[in-house]
């Protein structure tokens, strides 16, 4: 059996390889490598006259089963984006960064602070950094311009920040796959990850911008650059729907006998109608659904086909040979050496690295008398920080693009965001080592 799950291993890899070098995208890539591994698996079994061979080279129930493993993530995700790109359409982001701006311009630290909450905001809500990118990238991109920021520094807050928003409660996508795949609640998350990810964030910003030019904002210039808001947009309109979101959220914690069970999608659709209603113009709903699905179907894609390779895997034992390999390694190499797996596998194979290597780890630690929910929040802030490594890269080149970056990307762009990466994956590490007396936070 461990011959076969190696050599299981070996073709999934090659799989993989194959089809990345020749350009293919990386959700075909690990699909390709889902049905080398599953057709390895049968052709092995029959060759080696085992009792349990398939009737099929390719194991069609498993294949449809792991694609619906997440359905419940990619729900979550496409509502949440729908909601935050009906915001942006409305109005409302342009409002609240003009707003931030033309109040606080002569008040750096303030803010700085805010525009950390904006970055925050987005990713939070939907779980992607590359949705931070995309809604408030640019805007906050062209206040840090007008403050004195290079555009080194600006492109590397701008990633770093949507990285943490990714890892911000309430969403956190690594988190909640780990968790389905270890049996565990998401439940217990919010405060661990919401100190992380805000730290984080907050150094980030500081470090990068808070040292740099110090120049008074221009107030006419900058708002010249911004987008408009259209006219009868307020505070009201813009946080209402937020407050309705807080609302049925804490609802359902307070009466939690009498309240119906309203999932995340079905929050998230009711506050976009409250968008929609309460926008100052109309709101061309149909078009804004329309983009929101073709922008998300890279990410979907992502999770339907980790799906079906974590099942393909499971099924003939590959995964449970990675199991095996890190429950066994001694925890002093795992503390030593996370902050450099973490973001280099998510930068291989992003999302799929929270079921394959989050899961017999939360098992190691759960083992090894260490609080499972501070340990997985810890990892979960540390795999965001692989976005900007090849092969995939996608929050680091979504940022370049938005951004129209001119400099070099590893020697200038990676390279700036170098000490707020440690500083996060130390954070993240001593979390992790001291989950037990940090367990508090999960309650």
């Amino acid at each position: 059996m461990f011959t076969h799950s190696v050599l299981i291993l070996i073709v999934i890899a090659l799989a993989f390889a194959i089809p990345k070098f020749l350009k293919l995208s990386t959700e075909l890539s690990m699909f390709v490598a889902a049905l080398a591994g599953a057709a390895a698996h049968a052709i092995l079994l029959k060759v080696t006259g085992s009792p349990h061979n398939p009737v099929s080279i390719l194991p069609i129930r498993h294949i449809v089963e792991g694609a619906f493993t997440y359905f419940d993530v990619c729900l979550i995700f496409l509502t949440a984006t729908f909601f935050m790109a009906l915001l942006r359409e409305s109005g409302g982001v342009a409002f609240i960064v003009r707003k931030i701006v033309a109040t606080f311009h002569a008040r750096r630290t303030v803010c700085l602070l805010l525009l950390t909450l904006v970055l925050l905001l987005p990713g939070a809500l939907t779980g992607s950094g590359a949705t931070t990118v995309l809604t408030v990238g640019a805007l906050v991109g062209s206040v840090l311009a007008a403050m004195g920021v290079d555009e080194t520094k600006r492109a590397a807050i701008i990633f770093l920040c949507s990285a943490m928003s990714a890892a911000a409660p309430p969403i956190n996508l690594w988190a909640m796959m780990a968790a389905a795949g270890a049996n565990m609640p998401y439940v217990g998350f919010g405060k661990p990850l919401f100190v992380l990810s805000v730290a984080g964030a907050l150094f980030s910003m500081f470090w990068l911008a808070g040292r740099g030019g110090r120049e008074p904002i221009d107030v006419d210039e900058v708002l010249a650059t911004l987008p408009q808001a259209p006219e009868g947009q307020n505070w009201v309109r813009v946080l209402s729907p937020f407050l309705l979101l807080l609302a049925l959220v804490l609802a359902g914690r307070i009466w939690f006998f009498s309240m119906p069970v309203i999932g995340l999608p079905l929050l998230f659709v009711l506050a976009s109608l409250a968008v929609v209603v309460l926008s100052p113009r109309p709101l061309p709903v149909w078009k804004i659904a329309s983009q929101t699905v073709e922008a998300l179907l890279p990410l979907v894609g992502i999770m339907v086909v980790v799906g079906v390779l974590i099942q393909v895997m499971a099924l003939s034992g590959a995964r449970g040979l990675i199991s095996l390999a890190v429950v066994t390694l001694p925890l002093g190499v795992l503390y030593a050496t996370l902050f450099i797996i973490l973001p280099l596998s998510e930068g291989l194979v992003q999302y799929a690295v929270a079921p394959l290597l989050g899961v017999p780890l939360i098992m190691l630690f759960n083992m090894r008398g260490m609080d499972p929910i501070i340990a997985l929040a810890a990892m979960s802030v540390i795999w965001p920080l692989g976005d900007c490594l090849p092969p995939t890269a996608v929050v680091g080149r979504a940022t370049v693009m938005e951004l129209g970056y001119k400099g070099r990307y590893f020697g200038d762009f990676v390279k700036s965001c170098i000490v707020p990466i440690l500083f996060i994956s130390l954070l993240g590490t001593l979390f992790l080592i001291f989950s037990t007396r940090l367990s508090f936070l999960g309650g």
